[in-house]
């Protein structure tokens, strides 16, 4: 699915050749992507984002639904590759960086359900999973921390807000409460944690201390 016929004539050429491999449809723009995978519902559909009408991150959440998506695209955005990653893409390459070989490669892995992604793709889905872990990894020290020293979910709501570096006025906004009740929550917060201040109830709440 690209909006350049001349980008798909040579996918298809280099297609036709891989074994296993039969291309079955083509479309120029995100809506017709969708409607064309609609009727054959392909294995493997290869997606470009900028495409005019509607973009490939625009008709990535459909075409995931009907079919394993690998992307094909000159754009190599981490901002961009994150999100086609997180939206269901199985396979992620850049013009450019890869070959005819490696394309049918490619093609077959993510048709048997694994995926492929080129290097630059790869190093922001690894950044992508640390990420993750480490916020999984946090969210798991705070509970501990509010069972440890028996914070309320009020007070954690609170110590979250303040870790935004958000003032008592914003966090009572935020909270629906009035400054003097985060006043008293902060109070309570500070004195189950043992802390003297704002700093040091954010350094332990985010792990930093």
């Amino acid at each position: 699915m690209d909006d350049n016929p001349i980008v798909r004539a040579a996918l298809r050429g280099y297609l036709d050749g891989v074994d296993g491999v039969h291309v079955v449809a083509e479309a120029a723009d995100g809506h017709e992507a969708v409607a064309r995978a609609r009727e054959v519902r392909p294995a493997v559909t290869l997606l470009d984002h900028r495409m005019p009408v509607a973009d490939g991150l625009s008709a990535l959440g459909e075409l995931s639904r009907l079919s394993d998506v690998l992307v094909i695209t000159s754009d190599a955005d981490p901002g961009l590759i994150g999100r086609m990653l997180r939206g269901g893409a199985r396979g992620y390459l850049v013009h450019g960086a890869f070959d005819p070989g490696e394309l049918g490669r490619a093609v077959l892995a993510v048709a048997a359900g694994h995926g492929w992604l080129s290097p630059v793709a790869a190093a922001v889905a690894t950044r992508t999973v640390r990420a993750q872990a480490s916020r999984e990894d946090l969210t798991q020290r705070q509970e501990e921390t509010l069972t440890r020293f028996r914070l309320t979910r009020r007070e954690k709501d609170v110590l979250d807000l303040l870790a935004e570096g958000l003032s008592n006025a914003a966090i009572a906004h935020r909270l629906l409460l009035t400054e003097k009740t985060v006043k008293n929550h902060l109070h309570h917060v500070f004195t189950k944690l043992g802390v003297r201040g704002r700093m040091e109830a954010v350094l332990l709440w985010t792990g930093r201390r």
